[in-house]
Order: structure tokens, then C-alpha cells, then sequence
């Protein structure tokens, strides 16, 4: 009988102070993938010194779906190899830091994550080994301050025009709001449901 073949995870970090509670939720994350015996492959952006700067070498490639970036082509040859993606990091300015969002302006290109098709022009994903998604956040302010004032625009961003709006539809955001004014019991508690839900993941 052929033995079940192990899920790959790839974990996207970005945080430049390692001591962060960021940091703190990735090792929930790594925890909980190992007492799954998932396949774990983690990726900082920080450390690894990732630029997200677009150069104009770049840029014309970009059309295309070329990319020359060393670094780059590296990522995306782990994330066509993963069956499901987990980003972690701090939302600054409502928005991702802009290590992330260059990572996806340069590593999420047509002809690698997506083809467009039409008309009328619509993405179709290229990552049918991809199953999901999930994006953890840490902000300093309330849940229902991000909802309402600023319209939850990470989801928007990261989501809604990001990965569904390239054909992945199983994603999920764990928001963890008013990190820095909680009591540490509730950081805590975050800390083993996330190592509780990754243990789950399939």
C-alpha cells in the first residue's frame, strides 16, 4: 500500500526584531506543523535579505512573468512545491510591511501564480497544489477600530485582491488585535490555539 504523502507547508515571516510577538506566533506555527508531522519550510524575509524594490530590469520582465531575481526564482520554486501557505507579520500603516508587499508585487507573477483568460479578463490560479492560505496578523489597535474605520484593508489587500483574485479560494485570516495593551494570560492563550489549530491542519 502506498504510504500517504506528507503536506508541505511554507511559512512566509516578516519581522525585522526577532524577539517580537510575531516571532512568538511563528513558533506556535512550527509547533503545531511538527505535532502534525507536516512538511515545514520557513522563509524569512528579514534575514534572508530580500529586497522589494521593483528595478527596471524587473519591471519589464514583469509583463512577461520572467523574473531574474535569484532570490526570486527561489521562492517561487518552494511555493509551487507547498500545499499551503501561512504569512505572519505586523500590520504597519494598515497595510503589510513592505517586505511582504514586495514579495508579492515580484514573486506573484502572471505566468507562475496566474494566467489571465477571457474575455472578460479573469485570473485563474497556477498553484493547483496550493490548497490554502492563511495570514496571522498583530496590530496595536482594537478589532473593531481596523473593521469599521479602516474596512478591514488587509483583507481587501491581501485577499480580495491577492490571492482569491488569483483562483485561491480556502484562505483564512487569525487577527490578533491590541497585542501590545492585552493581558499576557490572552497572548499566551493566542499562542496555544495556534499551535493547536496547525497541529490540526490537513
Amino acid at each position: 500500500m502506498k504510504a500517504e504523502q506528507q503536506m508541505k507547508t511554507m511559512v512566509i515571516f516578516n519581522h525585522p526584531y526577532q524577539g517580537s510577538y510575531c516571532a512568538a506566533v511563528r513558533e506556535a506555527v512550527v509547533s503545531g506543523l511538527k505535532r502534525a508531522n507536516a512538511e515545514i519550510d520557513v522563509l524569512n524575509l528579514d534575514q534572508d535579505g530580500f529586497n522589494p524594490v521593483m528595478s527596471t530590469e524587473e519591471l519589464a520582465g514583469f509583463s512577461q512573468g520572467i523574473a531574474s531575481d535569484p532570490k526570486v526564482l527561489d521562492y517561487q520554486a518552494r511555493i509551487a512545491d507547498a500545499d499551503h501557505l501561512v504569512f505572519i507579520f505586523p500590520i504597519w500603516w494598515e497595510l503589510m510591511p513592505a517586505l511582504t508587499k514586495g514579495f508579492m508585487d515580484k514573486v506573484l507573477l502572471k505566468g507562475f501564480a496566474y494566467d489571465e483568460v477571457g474575455p472578460p479578463p479573469r485570473f485563474v490560479s497556477r498553484l493547483p497544489k496550493v490548497k490554502s492560505v492563511t495570514l496571522i496578523t498583530t496590530m496595536t489597535i482594537p478589532q473593531a477600530i481596523y473593521r469599521f474605520y479602516f474596512g478591514n484593508a488587509i483583507k481587501k489587500a491581501f485577499f480580495t485582491g491577492g490571492f482569491r483574485k488569483i483562483g485561491i479560494k480556502r484562505t483564512k485570516w487569525i487577527s490578533l488585535p491590541s497585542v501590545k495593551s492585552v493581558s499576557q494570560e490572552k497572548r499566551e492563550k493566542w499562542l496555544a490555539d495556534i499551535e493547536n489549530r496547525f497541529a490540526q491542519l490537513t
